[in-house]
C-alpha cells in the first residue's frame, strides 16, 4: 500500500504545481492584454496626435492614412478679447465636429507680424486639426520686437477668456521664444493660474538679461557656474539694439534709426539702406555694423546697457519669482537655437518648483520654434512623446 501510495502522491504534486503556473501565466497573460489595451487606448493614440500635429506643423498640406483618423478640419474666427486697458485683437482656430474641445492659448514671439506670422499659424492649425480649440492674441509689443511687462496681463487675460468661453475646463498655455518667459510669469500670477491646466514653454527664456549677454557675446551661461561657445545668431543683438535706440542713438538720430533697423529686421533692405543714409555720420557708423553683422564692434556698448538695465530687464525674467508657481510646466528646447540659447531650460527647470516641472527635453529635433527635418529617428520619438504628453495633459 505504502508503496503504491509514493508515485500517486508525487504525481499529485506534479499536477498541483503545473495547475498553479499555468494559473500564474493565465494572470501574467490577462495583465498584458491589459497593458496592451491600456497603451492603445491612451498612449498610442496620443503618440498619432502628436505625429499629426508636428507634421502639419512642419507641412500644412501633408496627407496620408494616418493623418485622416487623427485631423479635423478647422475653421478661423477674429475675435476680439475685453481687458481692462483696451481690447485685444485675437484669431480662434476651431476644430469642426468636436464636441467640447478643451483649448489652448498659443502667444506668438519677436516678429512683426505677429499672430499672422505663418510658423505660428502652422502651428495653431496643427494643434487645432487634433481636437483642441487654439488661441493666438495678438501682443503688439511683441510684434514691435519689444518685450514688455505689460504683455504679461494680456496672456492672462487670454487664457482666462478661452477658458470662459469653453466651460470653465481651464486651458492649456504655450509661450513660444520670449513669449514663454512672459507667459511664465502670467502662470505665476494666482489670477491667471486658476485657468491654466497647463504651461508648455517652446525656446523660452529665464534671465533676460543673461540672454541679452549671450547675444552680444555668443557664450551661454549654464546654472553650475560655467559657459560655454554656443553661436549667437546677429539677429538677437539688433533686436536688443531695437528695443534701447536711446543708448545707442543720439536723440536727432533717434526717428531715421528706428525706421531703419526695423525695416531691416523686417527683412527689407533696400528701405533700410534707404533710411541708413538719414543718419549722422557716427549713427551711419554703428548702423552699418549691425546691418552688416559687425557684432563685435557694437558688443561693448551692448554689455554697458545691459548693465545700466538690470533692474528693468529683471522684471521682465522669470528668475527668482517662481516660487508660488503651481501649474504643471512642459519645457522643450532646440539644442542648437541660436537666439535664446538651450541653457536657459536648464535655468527653468531649477527655477521653477521641482514638483511642477513635468518634462524637459533639450533635442536637435527642434530649432529655436520650428521642427528639423535632419534629427535621427531617436530624437523625433522623443519630440513625438513629448508633444503627446502635452496633448494628454490638456485632457
Amino acid at each position: 500500500m505504502s508503496a503504491s501510495a509514493a508515485p500517486s502522491h508525487r504525481g499529485k504534486s506534479q499536477v498541483d504545481d503545473t495547475s498553479l503556473l499555468g494559473s500564474w501565466l493565465r494572470v501574467l497573460f490577462v495583465w498584458a492584454a491589459l497593458a496592451f489595451v491600456v497603451c492603445a487606448i491612451v498612449i498610442v493614440p496620443s503618440r498619432l496626435r502628436a505625429y499629426a500635429v508636428l507634421l502639419h506643423f512642419a507641412d500644412p498640406n501633408a496627407t496620408g492614412p494616418l493623418l485622416r483618423f487623427e485631423t479635423h478640419p478647422v475653421r478661423t474666427e477674429d475675435v476680439s478679447i475685453p481687458t481692462p486697458d483696451e481690447p485685444l485683437r485675437a484669431r480662434l482656430y476651431i476644430p469642426v465636429g468636436v464636441k467640447h474641445p478643451k483649448g489652448m492659448v498659443v502667444v506668438h514671439g519677436i516678429h512683426h507680424l505677429g499672430m499672422d506670422e505663418p510658423r505660428l499659424v502652422n502651428f495653431a492649425r496643427a494643434v487645432a486639426g487634433s481636437g483642441l480649440e487654439v488661441l493666438t492674441p495678438q501682443i503688439d509689443s511683441l510684434a514691435d520686437y519689444h518685450v514688455d511687462k505689460d504683455s504679461i496681463p494680456m496672456i492672462g487675460e487670454s487664457s482666462a477668456w478661452l477658458d470662459d468661453r469653453l466651460g470653465d475646463h481651464k486651458v492649456t498655455l504655450t509661450g513660444i521664444s520670449f513669449a514663454g518667459g512672459l507667459s511664465l510669469m502670467a502662470a505665476a500670477d494666482a489670477q491667471y493660474a486658476s485657468h491654466l491646466r497647463a504651461l508648455v514653454l517652446m525656446g523660452a527664456y529665464d534671465d533676460l538679461a543673461r540672454v541679452s549677454r549671450f547675444l552680444a557675446t555668443g557664450a551661454q551661461e549654464l546654472p553650475d557656474g560655467t559657459s560655454e561657445p554656443h553661436p549667437a545668431h546677429d539677429y538677437g543683438a539688433s533686436v536688443f539694439v531695437y528695443a534701447h535706440l536711446s543708448q545707442f542713438f543720439p536723440a536727432a538720430d533717434l526717428d531715421a534709426a528706428h525706421e531703419a533697423l526695423r525695416d531691416w529686421l523686417w527683412e527689407e533692405p533696400d528701405k533700410a539702406k534707404a533710411a541708413m543714409e538719414k543718419l549722422s555720420p557716427p549713427a551711419r557708423e554703428t548702423m552699418d555694423a549691425l546691418l552688416n553683422r559687425r557684432i563685435d564692434e557694437v558688443r561693448p556698448r551692448i554689455l554697458s546697457a545691459i548693465q545700466a538695465d538690470e533692474a528693468e530687464l529683471a522684471a521682465i525674467s522669470p528668475h527668482g519669482r517662481m516660487d508660488g508657481l503651481r501649474v504643471p510646466v512642459y519645457i522643450l528646447h532646440g539644442s542648437g537655437d541660436n537666439i535664446i540659447p538651450p541653457a536657459e531650460s536648464l535655468w527653468l527647470a531649477k527655477d521653477i518648483p521641482h514638483v511642477e516641472v513635468r518634462d524637459l527635453l533639450i533635442t536637435k529635433a527642434f530649432s529655436h520654434v520650428d521642427p528639423e527635418k535632419d534629427a535621427t529617428l531617436g530624437e523625433e520619438w522623443k519630440l513625438v512623446k513629448f508633444v503627446g504628453d502635452v496633448l494628454r495633459a490638456t485632457n
